[in-house]
C-alpha cells in the first residue's frame, strides 16, 4: 500500500476494487433483476478491458525487470499473481450471483435453461431454429495437429469440442466454433409455455445441434466447452514521416486484432486432457493468466439482455426532461444562451437540446463557422450530420478527430473521412496528444460585429452515451470563456503556437500547475485559522502529485471530501496522511462521470467542471479543459448537485484503506435518499417552479 514517499493504492488494485461495486449491483436484490444480469454483463465488460488494456500494459512491463519498479512501485511480476488472485476470487463470486439469478428470476416466471433441460417441444424448437436460423451463421474448424492452431480472435468466444470417431480406426479429434453474437443475439427466446417464458443461449443452441454438423464427417460430440482468450489493446504506431496519421492508427488498429494473448478463460469444468491440449497450442503456461470460469464466458452480452415485457424486472427509467429555459421556448438555442448561461445535466436533460443547437446552428443565416473536438461519435451519428449540413449551408466548419480514442478508432475513421468528403475541415488531433476535451465555438455576425457562443462539457458529443452516462454540458456566451476556447482551438490547428489562458485550465500546459495552486491556497487558508475545503467530483484520481498534495492539505486541516466513481489511490484513514479527508462512490443505474472542483477559496469559491480526471495521463499527455463557472445560477445548481450526491445513502460505498466498498446506510429515522432519483426529482421540480412562475 505504502510508496517509498506516502501511502498509496495500486491503480491496477484499486480499479479491481470499482469493479467489486459493479459486482455489488449485481448481488444488490434491491436491483431488478434483469438489471442485476446487465450489470453482470457490464462487470464483465469491464474485466476485458481491464485485461486488454491495463494487464497487458503490465504484462508488456515485467519484461523489462527491475526498470519497471519506478511506475509501480512493486515488481510487476508480482503484481500480475496480486492481479490473477483477485480475479478468481471475483470470478467465483461472478458464478455464485449468476446461479442466484437463476433461482431467482424462476421465482418471476422466467427460466434461462440450457440444453440438457429442454423439454420434448423444445426440442424441435431449438433444432429448427439452428436449421432455419444459425447454422449458416456458423464456420466450425477441426484441428488438425499437422497445421497451425486456428486463430482465436480478441472479444469473441468459442465452443471447444472434442469430437469421437464412429470408426474404430480414426482418432478422436477436436474443433473449434465461434458463437456468432456480433450479427444476432446472443439469446433465443423459446415458445412460452403458460406464464412462463424460456430463454436460451445461442452457445447451448449449438450444444444441442453439434453433431449435425459432424456427424457427416463420422464423428460425434462428446465433450463442449465455452473458451475465450483476450489479448493485448494497445496501439503501436510507427512514427513513419511519409503517412498520414490516418494510415497509421488504420494500420495499428489492424494489428490490435494480432496482438498477443494476455488472458485465456477457460470452463472450469473443463477434463484435463483438454486444457493441457488448447493451451499447449496457445503457447501459454497455465500460470498466464489463465482463469477457470463457469459454463459461459462473453456476459458482456447480457448487458442487451432481452426485453420480456415484466416492468418489475428492469428500471424504470423517466423520460429526459427539457431544460427549464429551453422548454417550450419559441426562440433559438443561441437567443436563450445569449440572456444567460445555461447546464445541462445529462440523462436527467435530454440531449436533443445539443442536436437541436446544432441543427439550428446549421441553418442560421448569422452563423459562419463551428469548430468542435469529437472524441467518440454515435455509429449513425446525429452530430455529424448535422455538422455536415451546416458544410452544405456555406458554413465553416472545423471538426478535430481524435483517431485514438480506444476502441473507437474504426468509427473515427469513418466519420473523420465522411465529414472531410462533405468539405468540413479536419484536424487528426494533435502530434504526441490525445485530445480528450469536449469543445463547441459557434460564431456568428450580429450587427456586423463577431459574437462567439461556447460549449465545454464532461463527457462525449454521444446521443447514445448521453442515455447512460451522468454528463454536464455549459452553453455560455461569456466572451472572456469564448476568448480562451479560441486559442485552443487555434492551439489545435498550430500545434507550434503555445497559448496563455485567463479563464481556462488547460492541460497539458497549465492544468496541473493551476490546480496545485488552488490546493496550496487552501492550504495557507487553513494554516491561518480560516475555513478551508476541496470538494472533488472525479471518475478517477491516481497521479502521484496530486495526492501527495492533498495529504499535504489534510496535515493542514483543509477538509477534502471525494466522490470517486473508480480507481482512487489515494488512501483514506491514515492517521497522520488522510484525517480531513473522505471519500465515497456511486455506483447505480447510470455512470457517473462527471467531474466537478470546488475550492472554498476564503468564501468566494471557485467552481470548475472539467473533462479531465486526475491522472497523469490527462494532465500531462492529453487536451483537457476545465471551465470555471462564473453564472450564480449555474453555480447553484452545481452546489445543490453535489450537496445531494453527500446526502445519498443508498447505492453510495464509502472507499476505505480496505478498499471493503462498506455501503454509506440511512441512518435511524433518517429519509432514504437515492442520489441519481434525487437529482432528477431537483431538475423535474426546478423546471415546474419556473414554467409556473412564468405563467403568472
Amino acid at each position: 500500500m505504502k510508496s517509498k514517499e506516502f501511502p498509496y493504492i495500486n491503480r491496477e488494485i484499486s480499479w479491481l476494487s470499482f469493479n467489486d461495486r459493479v459486482l455489488q449491483e449485481a448481488a444488490d436484490k434491491t436491483t431488478p433483476l434483469i438489471e442485476r444480469l446487465k450489470f453482470l454483463g457490464i462487470f464483465s465488460n469491464n474485466r476485458d478491458e481491464f485485461y486488454r488494456v491495463r494487464v497487458a500494459t503490465v504484462k508488456r512491463l515485467a519484461k523489462i525487470g527491475k526498470k519497471a519498479l519506478s511506475v509501480y512501485g512493486e515488481d510487476p511480476k508480482e503484481l500480475l499473481t496480486r492481479l490473477q488472485r483477485k480475479v478468481i476470487e471475483q470470478q467465483n463470486n461472478f458464478e455464485n450471483i449468476y446461479q442466484e439469478l437463476l433461482v431467482e428470476l424462476a421465482t418471476k416466471n422466467v427460466f434461462i435453461i440450457n440444453e440438457k433441460q429442454l423439454t420434448s417441444t423444445q426440442k424441435i424448437y431449438v433444432s429448427e431454429y439452428f436449421n432455419n436460423e444459425l447454422v449458416t451463421s456458423l464456420f466450425p474448424v477441426m484441428i488438425d495437429d499437422n497445421k497451425p492452431f486456428p486463430y482465436l480472435k480478441d472479444k469473441a468466444s468459442y465452443l471447444y469440442l472434442k469430437l469421437e470417431s464412429k470408426h474404430h480406426n480414426k482418432k478422436n479429434k477436436y474443433a473449434i466454433i465461434e458463437i456468432p453474437s456480433q450479427a444476432r443475439s446472443r439469446f433465443v427466446i423459446l415458445p412460452q409455455h403458460g406464464k412462463k417464458k424460456y430463454i436460451m443461449l445461442v452457445d447451448d443452441v449449438i450444444r444441442y445441434n453439434t453433431n449435425q454438423i459432424f456427424e457427416v464427417f463420422g464423428y460425434r460430440t462428446s465433450e463442449a466447452y465455452n473458451v475465450k482468450l483476450t489479448r493485448d489493446a494497445e496501439l503501436d504506431i510507427d512514427n513513419d514521416v511519409s503517412k498520414s496519421m490516418i494510415e497509421k492508427i488504420s494500420k495499428s488498429v489492424k494489428a490490435r486484432k494480432q496482438g498477443q494473448p494476455v488472458r485465456f478463460v477457460y470452463d472450469a469444468a473443463m477434463p484435463d486432457d483438454m486444457l493441457k491440449y488448447i493451451m499447449k497450442k496457445l503457447g501459454m503456461a497455465k500460470k498466464d493468466n489463465a482463469i477457470p470460469g463457469g459454463r459461459y464466458h462473453n456476459f458482456k452480452n447480457f448487458i442487451d439482455f432481452p426485453d420480456l415485457g415484466e416492468k418489475d424486472l428492469v428500471y424504470n427509467h423517466p423520460v429526459p426532461l427539457q431544460h427549464k429555459n429551453l422548454a417550450k421556448n419559441p426562440t433559438t438555442t443561441l437567443n436563450v444562451i445569449r440572456q444567460k448561461d445555461i447546464l445541462l445535466h445529462y440523462p436527467y436533460h435530454t440531449y436533443n437540446h445539443i442536436i437541436t443547437l446544432l441543427r439550428e446552428v446549421s441553418i442560421d443565416p448569422l452563423v459562419e463557422s463551428i469548430k468542435i473536438t469529437l472524441y467518440r461519435l454515435a455509429d449513425s451519428s446525429k452530430i455529424a450530420n448535422a455538422l455536415i449540413n451546416a458544410v452544405k449551408n456555406g458554413k465553416k466548419v472545423m471538426v478535430l478527430v481524435e483517431l485514438q480514442a480506444r476502441f473507437d478508432e474504426e468509427n473515427n475513421i469513418y466519420w473523420a473521412n465522411k465529414l472531410q468528403e462533405e468539405g468540413a475541415k479536419v484536424i487528426y488531433g494533435v502530434p504526441g496528444l490525445k485530445v480528450h476535451s469536449k469543445l463547441i465555438v459557434i460564431t456568428t455576425r450580429e450587427g456586423g460585429k463577431e459574437t462567439h457562443y461556447a460549449h465545454i462539457g464532461t463527457g462525449n458529443f454521444n446521443e447514445k452515451t448521453s442515455r447512460i452516462y451522468t454528463d454536464f454540458s455549459l452553453l455560455t456566451a461569456n466572451k472572456e470563456i469564448a476568448a480562451d476556447l479560441n486559442k485552443v482551438f487555434e492551439f489545435y490547428e498550430n500545434n507550434f503556437k503555445v497559448q496563455t489562458f485567463k479563464h481556462l485550465l488547460v492541460a497539458p500546459f497549465y492544468m496541473r500547475k493551476n490546480l496545485l495552486q488552488l490546493i496550496s491556497k487552501e492550504i495557507s487558508y487553513a494554516k491561518a485559522g480560516k475555513n478551508a475545503s476541496i470538494i472533488l467530483k472525479l471518475n478517477s484520481l491516481v497521479d502521484k502529485e496530486m495526492i501527495s498534495k492533498l495529504y499535504e492539505a489534510s496535515k493542514a486541516g483543509v477538509k477534502i471530501t471525494l466522490i470517486i466513481r473508480g480507481m482512487c489511490s489515494l488512501v483514506t484513514e491514515m492517521e497522520g496522511w488522510s484525517d480531513n479527508i473522505n471519500a465515497y462512490s456511486i455506483v447505480d443505474k447510470f455512470l457517473e462521470h462527471t467531474r466537478v472542483f470546488i475550492f472554498y477559496n476564503n468564501g468566494k469559491e471557485k467552481i470548475y467542471i472539467s473533462s479531465a480526471d486526475w491522472m497523469s495521463r490527462n494532465l500531462d499527455n492529453r487536451s483537457e479543459v476545465a471551465v470555471p463557472i462564473y453564472d450564480e445560477e449555474v453555480r447553484k445548481q452545481l452546489k445543490d448537485i453535489i450537496n445531494i450526491q453527500f446526502s445519498g445513502n443508498t447505492k453510495v460505498r464509502i472507499i476505505d484503506r480496505k478498499q471493503e466498498n462498506t455501503y454509506k446506510k440511512a441512518k435511524p429515522g433518517e429519509k432514504k435518499v437515492r442520489v441519481q432519483d434525487e437529482i432528477y426529482n431537483y431538475f423535474k421540480k426546478e423546471k415546474e417552479l419556473y414554467l409556473e412562475s412564468d405563467k403568472n
